[in-house]
């Protein structure tokens, strides 16, 4: 089956064909974050408008690399949430309208499983079961995974995500938009030795996160000092260390506790080089293994959302005519697909 995925959770515009026999044809993707840059953050209403501007550009483009026409798709995937919802509504509409025209199934999927099996996009994909650490913008959890649909959480943030953290800190620093990549450019000359901030949540038991504390502990840093170059990345620094050793301190104990020997990263925020750098050693001291999509499967994209959508069509998932999207929808919600 050749499946066209369609992405417009938030401020990325996708598109991508995938093949049951031959993987992933090809993929397109739009960044609105120039867009975004100049109010610190997304603008929803904006967001919704780029993506009817870019969505079928993208998808003319991602067929004529594929080499795919009409009659070569056999279903349309689209994300339906989590996420904002005049976003979202941009690609549940325009996938149920071709999926109709094409006289196709379509079907909407879920954001975040999508991140969790981006790493099966890589040549050498984990088995199941395994333990995945879900970090974005909008979402930090720890899940223990048994199959496609069959997820139990074991810990999740309480209050900020770890990637809305990295934002917010950014723009405490004067570092622009998006938050995590400027966060850690900026934490390269930073000095690790110059403040020691918290690590919070990890003396008591439990698999819950919160890194709100973490983000005011920043602001109260940098009103006590000068703000120089140097203090800046002085701060990113400690404050990336802090948020990078708590979530490894609880994949630690996730691993533990479950006792599988694979853990999955994926989401934007899996792109941080100290984090892959500090879970990999720690995960190979428990004799276990780390699997990471590639930089550009971390952030959202279509081939993620094409990929899921085609090992849901071939277990014979469908969805009524209606268009229905989720801002929000808990990934133990979801329906077990695999036998």
């Amino acid at each position: 089956m050749r499946v066209l995925g369609l992405e417009t959770s938030c401020d990325e515009t996708g598109a991508a064909v995938y093949d049951s026999e031959r993987g992933l044809l090809g993929h397109r993707l739009y960044s609105q974050a120039a867009l975004h840059r100049e109010f610190g953050g997304v603008v929803p209403e904006l967001a919704a408008r780029d993506h009817i501007r870019k969505l079928l550009p993208l998808v003319q483009a991602v067929m004529r690399d594929t080499d795919t026409d009409a009659g070569d798709v056999g279903g349309v995937a689209y994300t339906a949430g989590p996420g904002l919802v005049g976003a979202l509504l941009v690609g549940a509409s325009f996938g149920r309208s071709l999926a109709w025209s094409w006289d196709v199934p379509a079907l909407g999927v879920h954001h975040m499983e999508g991140h969790l099996l981006a790493p099966m996009l890589e040549s050498e994909p984990p088995s199941f079961p395994f333990v995945a650490l879900l970090v974005s913008g909008g979402h930090t959890l720890l899940v223990d995974v048994e199959g496609l649909g069959r997820y139990r959480v074991l810990g999740e943030s309480r209050d900020d995500a770890v990637g809305e953290a990295f934002d917010k800190v950014a723009k405490l620093l004067g570092l622009g938009y998006p938050g995590g990549p400027a966060v850690a450019r900026a934490a390269e000359s930073g000095d690790p030795n110059r403040f020691r901030f918290p690590r919070p949540m990890t003396d008591r038991p439990g698999l819950d996160f919160s890194f709100s504390g973490l983000k005011t502990f920043a602001r109260n840093t940098v009103l006590a000092h000068p703000r120089d170059p140097q203090t800046v990345a002085d701060v990113a620094c400690a404050f990336q260390d802090a948020a990078v050793d708590t979530l490894v301190i609880k994949c630690r104990r996730a691993l533990r506790q479950t006792g599988r020997a694979r853990l999955v990263v994926a989401g934007g925020v899996g792109a941080n080089v100290v984090l892959r750098r500090r879970l990999s050693e720690a995960v190979q001291a428990l004799n276990a293994r780390t699997y990471y999509p590639r930089p550009e499967w971390c952030t959202d994209n279509a081939a993620m959302i094409a990929y899921l959508g085609c090992r849901r069509l071939l277990t014979g998932a469908r969805e009524p005519p209606a268009i229905s999207v989720r801002a929000r929808w808990a990934l133990t919600e979801l329906n077990a697909a695999d036998p």
